[in-house]
């Protein structure tokens, strides 16, 4: 099972992601946020998350480690380029599996050769299982 001290981290630019973070808070989780602009930021921080974090991603050399540990990953595809730079970047903070949640099968080699450990087609967005404990674990 995940540390307590870490963080779920989620990056939540679709009203999926959005759910997605309710359904963690509701559950206990320790949610943090992944935004690239201040109004994306914001809105997690309406949201609930304990900590967000601010990337500019088109700069590589500002993809600085968080100054707490990250768990699992969770990122939300609304943009195949800026989801392949949180895949890239969030490999480097954590060993826990990054999961991508997308509504289009044709970029899942792209994610899983950038390093993610799984990518979920979901038309419909609903993913609450991956909140479940089981799904937690590992």
């Amino acid at each position: 099972m995940s540390d307590l001290k870490e963080y779920v981290l989620v990056c939540a630019p679709t009203k999926a992601g959005e759910q997605f973070i309710r359904i963690l808070k509701c559950r206990g989780y320790r949610v943090a946020g992944l935004a690239n602009c201040r109004t994306q930021q914001a809105r997690l921080e309406e949201l609930g998350v304990e900590a967000s974090l601010l990337i500019d991603t088109h700069h590589e050399n500002t993809w600085c480690r968080p100054d707490f540990a990250i768990g699992r990953v969770y990122l939300f595809e609304n943009s195949v380029a800026l989801c392949s730079r949180y895949v890239r970047m969030c490999r480097s903070w954590t060993d826990r599996p990054i999961i991508v949640i997308t509504t289009s099968p044709n970029p899942r080699h792209v994610y899983k050769g950038l390093g993610a450990d799984h990518v979920i087609y979901s038309y419909s967005g609903n993913v609450s299982f991956l909140a479940d404990r089981t799904a937690m674990q590992g």
